[in-house]
């Protein structure tokens, strides 16, 4: 900047030239500032005229030569000549001091223009490199640039006065920081504030503070004598107050670094949703930690046969159980996202969270398409409850953790892009309430996430315990002996630094001296008061404000850059990236020799079959299911019909004939005979008949589509699918329940169809003979049959086959024929016989030395009358064969009465009525609902993953399986590499 008396002023004074009056005046050498006059002595000496003080003046200042001047003094004596020369004498006084007013202020424009430009150089030096961001913006963004208003976001930066202010005052902190070098080279011992200001040392190099400037150096020595003349009380307040004071540098540098991210952000924001173009409808690129995630997600459901291991990295955070191993991923995550509870188990499974900045925090399942605000606290709340369902899904019967992954993504402003796995919880005892095997359980978990060589393990340790309780550390160093991929965190300082009686305990733990444990880094976080209700920032606040007032900080115990959990994300995130660059290619040339092998095996073994895994074959066979269950409805009605009415006569025969026919004709009776037809009709349409009408339509129609399925089977159809068609058949037969509405209906048909006696025509007449004749020859041949079984081999069979009769079949024998000479003489005789006839034929085969009980006697009668009662009624159905005309013309005393012609065509028209009601029926209804069924077990089937795999099964599924896997980890693998090499 420009004064009054400084050097560029002076030339110009000194040099000014006056165009008007043709006249150059200088300026009495004498009247200059004593700088000017060593400049002029020292140009006037140049020979070289181009290099004249007054030319190069008049080059800065090209305005000046046009400008008129103040004239030399007149001589005295001169007159009003005289006088208008003291006049444009006074005026060019006046005009040269209002031009050297201007230039005095144009200078001072151009030096503080330059000051400005060099505050503004070093304040941007100080800022972090943010060039790593730039892979959240998307390439359209750019484009975008041109037309941002910068004036605007001008306005939205701080401005410069505010910046200066953050700044700290260097000379300070140098001439305190010189004060301490001296103590240090003097050899002074001052205990403790020695190892203080040593540690302080340690801050100042870690926390990125701006080097001191060399002259420092030279204050130190001159004060060195100064120094050594301070007492111990003097000397120890002085390194309390430097302390102190750096503390609240780093503070004032954190806070604007800070305030700097958050208008960045909004800034972020402001273009992201700029919609000027169309941004929303075109497709954003997906960020390079989304890339790696899915990865991850397809190795977390690929098993390989052929030893292909998951090796790529990840962060698995392990630690006790109520550690604050959730908590710690929370504040890293910046949301209040997983369920709390207090002493009691909450992560009861695996989850994968993958880290990633974007402009608005929200978070979103891998299966859900649904986005969780996490600025709302509802938002919060329903995120928790889901994570919470999904935990205790996982879990099967009898089990308390699962090893089923839950995989989630969190996205927000200013989040490290990292994946982390967060493990159930480490316990030592089982409690009641939790499965005998969950201890091993969780060992197991732990154990097969942090064998991966290239995993980072985060040992979270609780500070508030005894180390000594510790079963975590144990087992971490058991997986990681060297430390070289482990990072050590201490929570809960606070209550440690309260409870411990020695806080250099708290020192031991972080410098890796107390546990056998190694680590590549150790770090001591707060995580908040212990309330659920607090929010990240109260928590970031608190924790903040403790290690600022912490003497743990201040006597040097700890390190600045191993304190708060916003230090340990970019540590984690930091070693996770290494760790990523250092074994991502190594893992895809895994998979690629993977891939070689298993197509060899496919071109040798099935050389002339497409790929297909699980969900393509699954696709193919239910299409062919659906075409089978489509062919129900192209089955004829006749077909329908007679597949039913058969069905249902073999159903119900049992009963017309044992319940109805039989005792109603035993009557001898016209009249009683259709009395107890009628009554046993009607208790049977009641109560039993539209039941089993309903059971046989059903079973047909299960039937039917068993054949339909069974005939396609043969077809040069694949029987990989048979074991899924029978689970498709017997689940839909399961489901599929009978319209319930339709046996009412049912009952009045077939009630109308069995009071119908009136038979209208001889073919009818003769189709009921034919029925008839027909039942009962099949019921004839079932007694006969019955009765040989009884009595034994006859002798021609005895004779031709060598077969003897039992002791028990020679008894029946003798009964029999006893029984037939009875029946011989009396052909009329009745259903049952009387004791005394038992008593007569009990002695009579006494009498031939068989003894015989009354109980036997009893029930071969009841089959030998069973057989002579059928063969009468056969040949009474052949004199019915010419009955018709009488029953026509309504004879009542004609001896030729055929009731049980009419008795059997009243259940034969039943049945074809009611065959004709279920056709009806299943045609219209029941198929339909069961193509409904089928298409719905199929789309459960097809959710299920576990069914498909358990009814699909096969080397020929499993290698189609392995191949689509391995293909697609391979091509993720390939486009992150590719983005991973962009972003280098």
């Amino acid at each position: 900047m420009l004064r009054v008396g400084s050097k560029a002023a002076c030339l110009a004074c000194r040099n000014l030239v006056s165009t008007n009056m043709g006249v150059r005046f200088r300026v009495p050498l004498q009247k200059l500032h004593p700088l000017s006059r060593a400049i002029h002595h020292r140009y006037s000496s140049n020979t070289n005229p181009q290099r004249a003080p007054h030319r190069t003046a008049a080059r800065y200042f090209t305005s000046m030569s046009r400008l008129p001047m103040r004239p030399p003094k007149p001589p005295p004596g001169s007159g009003g000549r005289g006088h208008q020369q003291q006049r444009n004498f006074w005026v060019a006084r006046l005009a040269a001091r209002l031009l050297k007013l201007r230039y005095i202020l144009l200078g001072s424009a151009v030096g503080g223009g330059y000051t400005a430009k060099k505050t503004y150089d070093e304040w941007k030096d100080m800022l972090p490199d943010f060039s790593e961001y730039n892979w959240v913006i998307p390439d359209f963004v750019w484009e975008l640039s041109e037309q941002i208003d910068l004036d605007k976001l001008a306005k939205a930066l701080p401005e410069m006065e505010e910046i200066v202010k953050l700044l700290p005052d260097l000379d300070k902190i140098g001439e305190n920081f010189t004060f301490i070098k001296s103590l240090l080279s003097s050899g002074v011992s001052l205990g403790s504030e020695v190892k203080g200001a040593s540690g302080l040392h340690l801050l100042l190099e870690t926390s990125g503070d701006p080097p001191l400037k060399a002259a420092d150096s030279s204050a130190a020595a001159t004060q060195d004598s100064s120094d050594k003349q301070y007492k111990k009380s003097s000397d120890r307040e002085r390194v309390d107050q430097l302390q102190e004071e750096l503390l609240r540098t780093q503070l004032k540098y954190q806070r604007m670094l800070e305030r700097l991210e958050k208008e960045n952000k909004e800034l972020r924001k402001v273009v992201l949703q700029k919609d000027d173009k169309g941004i929303h409808q075109r497709k954003v690129k997906k960020s390079l930690i989304d890339l790696y995630s899915e990865v991850l997600d397809i190795l977390s459901d690929y098993d390989s046969n052929y030893n292909t291991q998951d090796h790529l990295p990840r962060v698995v955070v392990v630690g006790d159980q109520s550690a604050g191993k959730t908590s710690v991923l929370e504040m890293v995550a910046q949301a209040r996202i997983f369920p709390r509870g207090s002493g009691e188990m909450m992560t009861r499974s695996p989850v994968k969270v993958t880290l990633s900045e974007g402009p608005h925090h929200v978070a979103m399942f891998k299966d859900s398409g649904r986005e969780f605000d996490l600025s709302k606290e509802e938002d919060l709340a329903a995120l928790r409850h889901e994570i919470e369902l999904r935990m205790r899904k996982s879990v099967k019967e009898g089990q308390t953790v699962s090893t089923e992954t839950i995989s989630l993504s969190v996205k927000g402003p200013g989040i490290q892009r990292m994946v982390l796995v967060d493990l159930p919880g480490v316990i030592s005892t089982v409690t009641a309430g939790m499965a005998a095997d969950t201890k091993e359980t969780i060992f197991s978990i732990s154990k097969a996430y942090m064998q991966n060589p290239n995993a980072i393990i985060l040992c979270i340790q609780d500070g508030s315990v005894d180390a000594e309780r510790s079963i975590v550390t144990d087992l971490v160093s058991q997986m990681d002996p060297q430390g070289k991929r482990t990072i050590f965190v201490l929570t809960k300082v606070d209550l440690a630094e309260k409870n411990l009686a020695s806080p250099s305990r708290i020192q031991q733990i972080v410098e890796g001296k107390l546990f056998p444990m190694k680590a590549l880094g150790y770090f001591a976080v707060v995580t908040g008061r212990g309330s659920s209700s607090e929010s990240i920032d109260s928590i970031k606040d608190y924790e903040e404000d403790f290690f600022q007032n912490s003497r743990l900080l201040r006597d040097g115990m700890l390190k600045a850059h191993q304190v708060t959990t916003k230090n340990l994300s970019l540590a984690v995130s930091d070693c996770f990236w290494k760790m990523v660059r250092e074994s991502v290619e190594q893992q895809a040339d895994v998979f690629k020799a993977s891939r070689f092998n298993l197509e060899t095996e496919w071109k040798n073994n099935y050389p002339r079959l497409r790929e297909l895994d699980r969900n393509e074959l699954y696709e193919k066979a239910k299409n062919e299911i659906l075409d089978e269950v489509i062919s129900l409805s192209q089955v004829t009605p006749l077909h329908w019909e007679s597949i039913l009415q058969k069905k249902l006569w073999e159903r119900v025969s049992t009963h017309v004939i044992e319940n109805i026919y039989l005792p109603a004709a035993q009557t001898m009776d016209s009249g009683t005979f259709n009395t107890t037809v009628d009554i046993k009709l009607k208790q049977w349409t009641d109560k039993q008949l539209p039941h089993k009408a309903l059971e046989v339509a059903w079973e047909t129609l299960q039937e039917e589509f068993a054949r339909f399925m069974a005939e396609y089977r043969g077809k040069d159809q694949d029987d990989i699918f048979d074991k899924l068609k029978e689970a498709v058949k017997d689940e839909s037969i399961k489901r599929h329940k009978w319209n319930e509405r339709a046996m009412d209906s049912l009952r009045v048909i077939q009630h109308n169809a069995l009071e119908d006696r009136s038979i209208t025509d001889k073919p009818q007449w003769d189709a009921a003979i034919s029925f008839m004749e027909e039942t009962l020859q099949s019921r004839l041949k079932d007694t006969e049959s019955v009765i040989s079984d009884m009595v034994g081999p006859d002798w021609k069979q005895r004779w031709l086959n060598w077969k003897n009769r039992t002791p028990d079949q020679h008894i029946r024998n003798e009964t029999k024929n006893e029984l037939e000479r009875l029946l011989k003489l009396h052909d009329d005789h009745t259903a049952y016989l009387a004791n005394d006839e038992v008593t007569t034929v009990r002695k009579n085969l006494e009498g031939r030395g068989v003894e015989v009980d009354p109980v036997l006697i009893k029930d071969t009668w009841h089959q030998l009358y069973r057989r002579h009662f059928l063969q009468n009624a056969l040949s009474h159905c052949n004199l019915c064969k010419r009955g018709f005309y009488y029953y026509q013309r309504h004879f009542v005393d004609s001896e030729l009465e055929c009731n049980d012609v009419v008795l059997f065509w009243r259940i034969q028209r039943m049945l074809v009525i009611t065959a004709n009601t279920l056709r009806q029926q299943l045609t219209n209804t029941e198929v339909r609902r069961l193509e409904k069924n089928v298409k719905e077990v199929l789309d459960d089937f097809g959710e299920d993953q576990e069914r498909k795999s358990q009814l699909i099964t096969g080397r020929r599924v499993q290698l189609a399986e392995d191949l689509k896997k391995v293909r697609e980890i391979q091509e993720k693998l390939e486009a992150f590499i590719e983005a991973l090499h962009k972003e280098k």
